[in-house]
């Protein structure tokens, strides 16, 4: 097959999955996540790493002591936060 029907054929499946006719061949799983060390990089407890963000004291505890792992939209926040912690504390208060 040629670049271009390549091409083609990959935005028709591109258009099929956004319209829901179809599924992805793969999907991005972000990798695990070390919350202490981004709660404590902060230098925040767990109760004011939790408020600041909207998360719950108990479900930093839980992943923290790894009863729980959080789940990808919770990794993308984390990420999120890792990367610019005011933009997403300011963005919550908002």
């Amino acid at each position: 097959m040629t670049f271009g029907k390549e091409l083609i054929q990959s935005a028709h499946e591109a258009l099929a999955i956004a319209k829901g006719r179809a599924e992805p061949a793969a999907v991005f799983v972000p990798e695990t996540i070390d919350v202490a060390a981004i709660r404590k990089r902060q230098r925040l407890s767990q109760a004011e790493f939790a408020k600041r963000y909207g998360l719950s004291a108990g479900t930093i505890k839980d992943w923290e002591q790894k009863r729980r792992q959080p789940d990808r939209a919770a990794i993308v926040l984390l990420k999120v936060i890792e990367q610019a912690p005011e933009t997403v504390a300011q963005a919550i208060r908002a």
